[in-house]
């Protein structure tokens, strides 16, 4: 019998780009083997070589994980929706000084809050004693903290180390075109005190890592997550399952976005979701997949709003419940989320104590500019390119980007094959030609690098830094994106 099986954006490159689709089965194994069978370069992003599902890779049974029903052997029925959920990235304990007063000023500023029974000036007064830390000033952090600075939490830390690039812009509300080459922090705190004088900002102009999280984290009450990347999604998680804080989550990518409140204290935490990440590249970043600018502003106002809800202890939080939006169909979705009795961090039995190497967890290396590699392949730089290019070298450019972004720019003489086409499109390649393999910013011409040299491919070399740095380093001309 048919049923329905809900396909993920980061899947989809591999299903024909098709977000549902109907598949026979009894259980909820027969259903991913046809999926599998009809699409087989999933195998490898949902199982393992032991045929087993991948621990980063969820399967729910309408709003039920198959982990805590009967597994692979989940029986399913027509009327049934399976999803695929892989990997993307509680209350508050401060006790509310009743002698708080509040200025003429704002009372007129919070006037708003302050008629409405499930605030008042109690819960205002809640929100001004809050202690709130927001990881990350980009796409969801700057939402994030100018509703969360309006709102009138009384203490708000803000933790970057970039500077405004003329690419946040469509998407990072809280700067503008002149602001661009400046401290996102610096930036940050001058609208924030715009918007809300009364607030105290912290700034954190530091990279989070193991070293200084729980020192970060120990002065809030809140965690909000705005980060981009896996290592420190669990180290955010991991920190705040340390020292019992609530880590209200947000994820985006593309069209679709994931909100939820993990807070071991009284539910599950990230890793109950996810015990272990995806590999390196998997999961494209925002940088190399793309984000509609609109829809981080929905979901850290989301974020924004489970914050404060935390504060005012009103409503029911996402604490158990991952929130999944997607804005093309203009559709939520809600699945129920357990404590996994087997979580390292929060488990009966937990055997992780204390931060790790997150970089190394996720399988991340950190190069000399600080940012991410994939594992290590053999590379070339854009100046030794450029050098054998203008030597006239028998050489094959391979760009393995998406059509989309072919259409902006592109290196004369490349050969386009997207990474999600590879494997079916490999025999247009021949093992005999010298190769160098580019994208973006060099993390999925990585990936295809280790395919191909798996393939048999020995003379394949990944540009460093990719398209971004030709362009920065040898092409000035060539537009940047």
């Amino acid at each position: 019998m048919p049923v329905k099986i809900m396909i993920p954006t980061p899947l989809r490159p591999y299903t024909d780009k098709q977000a549902a689709l109907e598949l026979d089965g009894a259980t909820v194994g027969e259903v991913l083997e046809s999926l599998i069978t009809r699409h087989p370069s999933l195998r490898k992003h949902l199982m393992t070589e032991e045929g087993k599902l991948r621990s980063f890779v969820n399967v729910y049974v309408n709003d039920e994980d198959i982990r805590y029903l009967s597994k692979d052997a989940t029986p399913i029925k027509d009327t049934d929706v399976v999803s695929i959920v892989p990997s993307i990235a509680g209350g508050s304990t401060a006790v509310v000084d009743e002698e708080i007063r509040f200025s003429h000023e704002e009372i007129k500023r919070y006037s708003r809050h302050l008629i409405m029974p499930e605030v008042g000036m109690a819960g205002q007064a809640r929100l001004r004693q809050a202690k709130v830390l927001l990881i990350g000033a980009g796409g969801l952090g700057a939402p994030l903290g100018m509703y969360l600075a309006a709102s009138g939490i009384g203490r708000l830390g803000l933790v970057d180390f970039d500077v405004v690039d003329l690419s946040n812009l469509q998407r990072q509300i809280l700067y503008s075109a002149a602001d661009v080459g400046r401290s996102k922090l610096e930036v940050a705190r001058e609208r924030l005190s715009g918007i809300n004088p009364h607030i105290r900002i912290d700034v954190h102009e530091t990279r989070l890592s193991s070293e200084n999280a729980l020192e970060l984290f120990d002065a809030y009450d809140v965690i909000v997550d705005g980060t981009d990347n896996f290592p420190t999604r669990y180290l955010v998680n991991d920190a705040c399952v340390i020292l019992g804080k609530p880590n209200v989550y947000g994820s985006i990518f593309r069209f679709e976005g994931q909100a939820s409140v993990f807070y071991a204290k009284e539910g599950p935490c990230y890793r109950c979701l996810y015990p272990e990440p995806p590999p390196p590249g998997l999961v494209p970043s925002c940088a190399e997949g793309g984000v509609l600018g609109v829809l981080p502003g929905i979901v850290g106002t989301i974020q924004a709003m489970e914050t404060i809800k935390l504060f005012l202890k009103e409503g029911d939080s996402l604490i158990g419940r991952l929130l999944l939006f997607d804005a093309l169909k203009m559709s939520f979705r809600e699945l129920k989320l357990r404590k996994d009795p087997e979580c390292v961090l929060c488990g009966k039995n937990a055997t992780s104590t204390e931060l790790i190497d997150y970089e190394q967890f996720c399988g991340i290396s950190i190069d000399e500019t600080g940012s991410s590699a994939a594992s290590t392949v053999p590379t070339i730089s854009p100046e030794d390119l450029e050098a054998r290019l203008k030597s006239d070298e028998d050489l094959v450019i391979l760009d393995v980007r998406e059509p989309v972004e072919w259409q902006i720019t592109r290196l004369e003489g490349a050969k386009l094959i997207p990474l999600g086409l590879l494997p079916q499109e490999v025999h247009q390649l021949s093992t005999a030609d010298e190769m160098v393999v580019c994208c973006k910013i060099g993390q999925r011409s990585a990936r295809a690098v280790q395919f191909l040299q798996e393939s048999g491919f020995r003379k394949v070399k990944n540009l460093v830094g990719g398209l971004d740095a030709w362009a920065e380093r040898i092409d000035p001309s060539m537009p940047r994106y």
